[in-house]
This record gives C-alpha cells, sequence and structure tokens, in this order.
C-alpha cells in the first residue's frame, strides 16, 4: 500500500478558505461552520502533508511557501472534484468564452491557469485573443469579446482587480543615461497605457524623450531593451530577473500605478465567465522563471 498522503476535500476547503480571508473566524463564517472546526481541519491537512502550511502571530495570519503551494493545489483539486461532479450528473459546463489578454500578462503564470481551466472544462471551447489593452477594451465594447484581463489605470473602477502594481523604468543593468540628452524610450504604438504614461511623465518632469523602438509585442519590448537599444516602463512585477529597475538610479519620474484587471462582457455567458475568473482570480502572475 501507497504511504502517499491523501487530501481530504473538506479539509482543502477550509483551507482554501482561510488562504483567501487570512481569518480564522471569517474563513468559518464564510463556509458556513465554527473556528474550531477550522482550525482542525487545517491542522489535519498540516499532519497529511507533513509541513506547516500557515504561521501566525498576535497581529496576522501568512500562508507559508508550503501553504502557497498547498493553496494552487487545492483549488486545482476542487475545480476537477466540481468538474467531475458536474459531468458525471450530466451539468458539465458547455459553451464558448472569447477570452483576451494583454501580451505582456501572458509571459506569467497565466498560460499555465489557462491549460489547467482546458483541462477542468474539456467541453468549454476557449478562444484566445492577444494584444495590447485599450485595443482588446475596445472590443469587449464591441461585442467581440467576453471577458479581457488587461493592465487599466489604477483606481478605474471599471472590472475586478487580479493585482495591484506599479510602472517603473527598466533597463539593463549597464544602461547609461547621458544628462542633458533625451531619454531613448522603448513604447507600444498607440493608444497604449504605458507609452502614454510614461511620455506624459516625462514631458511633466521636463525631460526630453526620443523613441528608440516601436513595438507591438512584449517580445520586441524585451529585445529592445536587452540589446541596450532605450529603456521602457514595465509593471513592476513583471521585470525579468536580467533586467533592472533603474527609476531611482537616473532620477527618472515616477509613472503611475496600474491594476491587472479581469473587465467581463454583461451579455456573456455568467457562469463560463465565473469559472475562468475564479481560476485567475488569487493567483499568483509574476514572470515564468521568476520565484
Amino acid at each position: 500500500m501507497s504511504d502517499a498522503p491523501t487530501f481530504d476535500p473538506v479539509q482543502l476547503k477550509s483551507f482554501l478558505a482561510l488562504a483567501e480571508t487570512r481569518n480564522f473566524t471569517r474563513a468559518a463564517e464564510r463556509l458556513g461552520i465554527s473556528q474550531p472546526t477550522v482550525s482542525q481541519h487545517v491542522r489535519k491537512l498540516e499532519q497529511a502533508a507533513g509541513r506547516i502550511l500557515v504561521t501566525r502571530d498576535t497581529r496576522e495570519l501568512r500562508l507559508t511557501d508550503n501553504g502557497d503551494a498547498m493553496a494552487g493545489f487545492a483549488r486545482t483539486i476542487l475545480s476537477a472534484n466540481d468538474a467531475a461532479t458536474r459531468y458525471f450528473s450530466g451539468a458539465a459546463m458547455k459553451g464558448r468564452l472569447r477570452f483576451g489578454t494583454a501580451d505582456d500578462l501572458a509571459i506569467t503564470g497565466l498560460p499555465r491557469i489557462l491549460r489547467e481551466f482546458r483541462q477542468l472544462y474539456p467541453q468549454i471551447n476557449l478562444e484566445l485573443t492577444v494584444s495590447q489593452s485599450d485595443q482588446l477594451h475596445r472590443r469587449l465594447k464591441a461585442g467581440a469579446l467576453d471577458l479581457v484581463f488587461v493592465k487599466w489605470v489604477s483606481g478605474a473602477q471599471e472590472g475586478e482587480v487580479v493585482k495591484k502594481d506599479t510602472f517603473d523604468w527598466v533597463g539593463l543593468e549597464q544602461t547609461v543615461l547621458e544628462p542633458g540628452e533625451p531619454v531613448p524610450v522603448i513604447v507600444y504604438p498607440a493608444p497604449s497605457l504605458s507609452r502614454k504614461l510614461a511620455l506624459d511623465a516625462l514631458e511633466a518632469a521636463g525631460r526630453t524623450w526620443r523613441v528608440t523602438c516601436t513595438t507591438k509585442q512584449i517580445s520586441g519590448v524585451l529585445a529592445a531593451l536587452r540589446a541596450g537599444i532605450g529603456i521602457a516602463v514595465m509593471p513592476t512585477s513583471l521585470v525579468p530577473e536580467d533586467l533592472k529597475v533603474i527609476t531611482k538610479r537616473f532620477d527618472l519620474p515616477p509613472v503611475g500605478d496600474v491594476d491587472f484587471t479581469l473587465i467581463r462582457n454583461p451579455l456573456a455567458n455568467t457562469e463560463v465567465v465565473d469559472a475562468l475568473t475564479r481560476a485567475i482570480m488569487g493567483r499568483k502572475l509574476t514572470p515564468v522563471g521568476r520565484r
């Protein structure tokens, strides 16, 4: 007989509620059970895993690295269990989902999330569009997309915020900006949120600039950065390990905050859109290759 642990879905539900609320009382209220029961479930799950999943002090509760990993597994296991229940009860989710994502968000863990989603919901026809945020938003408003995952102006109050971040100036470690010379910038074509905010910030600070590369894709931005052609604005959490944030080094003007946001078409299939929204919310979106 195998000694491999088996994880109880009931315990996983309690742990996931705790991971999302970071509070035993709120987790219990969400599940409609007692706080001691949540504590017991989490303790038994830790025993089954042979790992500490949460740490707590007088002020806050935190997930350990193993806890972060367990939260990801819990979502997958519970989603698979729900999908199996729907499938064998004749209620498997079906339909088409036209999903659009900003291209730089596609270099994060998003492809893995989409792969898991397709495995869990094989009867949903997922159609993917990768483009710039402004273009995706226009297509959503025109009814050509059901759900978009975009970089949006912080505090815009449209859609559901997955992650908050800040734009920073990025370049090579050996980047040199000559005093008094125009700042060499790498940008997306207009209209582009990062382009507008970057150039507006330079002009407001009285800094002259020149566009050294215009590209429609994040792969082009990264190639130009790595070639030393110029500097670019990126969300801080998406900066690859071989590039550096250089905002303070060259006294470059702050660009502003950004929200990674899911915006839905109100006429789309609510059940299908909700399923993908749940799959994306709360997941780590660091670039592939970064921990």
